[in-house]
């Protein structure tokens, strides 16, 4: 595969470059198995609606086609069940969570990440945040019936933001 380079200026990144050097959706470091793709996480219905908004030229066209977005601002009715899961970027910056390339957080890596950017000691660490998350899988299944998706919805969706397919849990 060739290299490929890609501009990003949008509303909170103006002149960021960065290089594909695997190909999409492939080249996962061994111990990284997300479940959903950022395609499927859109389509579902993720963080009110409001996340990708204006930064859609940077991604493939195919991620919006079904994407369930909320332009105007947050609105959890967006989200797949319903119900808002998400802390304000203000509280993902005080606790150090936002790495100064992906100013949008966990999720905005992962679509690089999945487009076949490359990081090394930051794709590190935001594997290992997102494999923290899988307690509430143990959760869940500790707690709620086999496919209630009544119960504990918002931590089902809090799973969804980070790739975990809750509803099959």
């Amino acid at each position: 595969m060739g290299r490929k380079t890609v501009h990003v200026n949008d509303k909170m990144q103006r002149g960021y470059t960065y290089e594909l050097v695997a190909p999409a959706g492939r080249g996962f470091a061994p111990d990284f198995k997300p479940e959903l793709t950022p395609a499927e996480m859109l389509h579902l219905g993720v963080f009110g609606g409001k996340y990708m908004t204006d930064c859609r030229k940077e991604f493939p066209k195919s991620w919006f086609q079904h994407a369930k977005l909320s332009p105007n601002g947050r609105d959890p009715a967006q989200n797949y069940f319903g119900v808002d899961a998400s802390q304000p970027l203000s509280v993902w910056r005080k606790n150090g969570w936002i790495y100064r390339d992906d100013p949008r957080g966990w999720f905005q890596w992962y679509c690089r990440y999945y487009m076949g950017r490359r990081l090394g000691d930051e794709d590190t660490r935001q594997i290992k945040r997102w494999k923290q998350i899988k307690r509430h899988v143990a959760q869940l299944k500790r707690n709620c019936d086999a496919h209630d998706l009544g119960c504990r919805r918002r931590q089902r969706q809090a799973l969804l933001h980070w790739a975990y397919d809750s509803r099959k849990i």
